[in-house]
């Protein structure tokens, strides 16, 4: 691979905290993007466009027209075409060094357990708790990094779960197959720039991983209110029965 282009990541460039070193880091790094709606479309252009050099975008669903406010990486045109296919024509256009892989499927447990463990981070744009828990399975099998996020109505919400050994916080800690709220979030209502809030929060987390950069945001949780216009974090306890970050119970 090339090195990063020093007038296009200029900015970036002049960040003490990310710098060359880290500049290369996104260049060699790869980012698997699960769900192309409002927070995948917006995530997905974000890290293509600052540096990451593969991503893997994983969708089965086709652009709809009311998919255009809020999933801003496709156009009128794309309506009625597979979005991953059009969001990797739209992510090369907007940066040619980019690679990226595409998985129009819905995955299996064997592929989403391959694809997880071939990328340095996960991101969950998924809109279903079902396959929120499945990813975090994948991921933590894998000791893969996971960054999930959510959003509905005016409200989003982000967690970054490293999964780095067995004990700390997951997904599943915080909700299981038993929790009352499973409900799918398609088909409710949303604000538009609400999903590309949370989607551009969750490109922030997943570059920090994969720049080896700290975040105040590991295992905890952060909420946004976009009504109120205030947000906050709270931390996530383990959960000593939690059948995925503690096996052994």
């Amino acid at each position: 691979m090339t090195e990063p282009d020093p007038v296009r990541y200029a900015r970036q460039l002049a960040l003490p905290q990310l710098g060359a070193d880290g500049q290369a880091r996104l260049a060699h790094g790869s980012a698997l993007v699960i769900g192309l709606g409002g927070l995948g479309a917006t995530a997905a252009l974000y890290l293509g466009n600052a540096g990451v050099g593969h991503l893997v975008i994983n969708d089965y669903d086709r652009v709809d027209a009311s998919n255009l406010p809020r999933q801003i990486l496709f156009q009128p045109d794309d309506v009625d075409e597979y979005k991953t296919h059009a969001a990797a024509e739209k992510l090369r256009a907007y940066n040619s060094k980019l690679r990226v892989s595409v998985l129009n499927r819905r995955l299996a447990e064997d592929e989403l357990t391959d694809a997880v463990s071939a990328c340095h981070v996960v991101l969950d744009c998924t809109d279903n708790f079902a396959t929120r828990l499945q990813i975090n399975r994948a991921c933590a099998a894998a000791r893969k990094p996971l960054v999930m996020g959510a959003a509905i109505r005016f409200e989003g919400q982000v967690g970054v779960f490293r999964h780095e050994r067995d004990g700390p916080p997951c997904y599943q800690c915080l909700y299981s197959e038993n929790d009352e709220n499973l409900d799918d979030c398609a088909g409710q209502g949303i604000l538009a720039p609400v999903a590309g809030a949370i989607g551009c929060l969750m490109a922030t987390e997943a570059m920090k991983i994969i720049a080896g950069l700290s975040s105040e945001l590991d295992g905890r949780l952060w909420l946004y209110d976009g009504l109120a216009g205030t947000s906050r974090s709270i931390g996530i306890a383990a959960n000593p029965e939690c059948p995925v970050c503690h096996p052994g119970n």
